[in-house]
């Protein structure tokens, strides 16, 4: 039941992506960096926002929500639960990817190498 469920909400991150999410896809996607990079893609219990399954490499794009305190600590919780089925996650925020997409994408590429 909980697949469903995560199933249904990852189908709506991927139509409803922020702009953020938008302008980061459009540098990851078609295997612009040499490696299929998937969106909205379910992990355990948890919808990713992007994942390179190959490089076991997570990259998590947060909005302003993701600043309070119970976010944080669900944010760690998830974080170490991912790390222990063995990725790497990296996190930027909304206002780094709008305002200097070219060094998210490089940090990105760092780690897909």
């Amino acid at each position: 039941m909980l697949y469903g469920e995560l199933k249904e909400n990852a189908r709506i991150n991927k139509q409803r992506p922020t702009e953020a999410e938008s302008m980061l896809w459009s540098f990851l996607r078609r295997k612009q960096l040499g490696v299929l990079i998937r969106k909205q893609y379910i992990i355990d219990t948890y919808i990713v926002d992007f994942v390179c399954l190959s490089k076991q490499l997570i990259i998590e794009v947060d909005g302003k929500y993701h600043y309070t305190l119970e976010q944080q600590e669900l944010d760690e919780k998830r974080d170490q639960r991912l790390q222990e089925l063995g990725y790497t996650i990296l996190r930027f925020t909304n206002e780094e990817v709008i305002a200097q997409p070219e060094v998210v994408v490089e940090k990105i590429k760092n780690h897909i190498v």
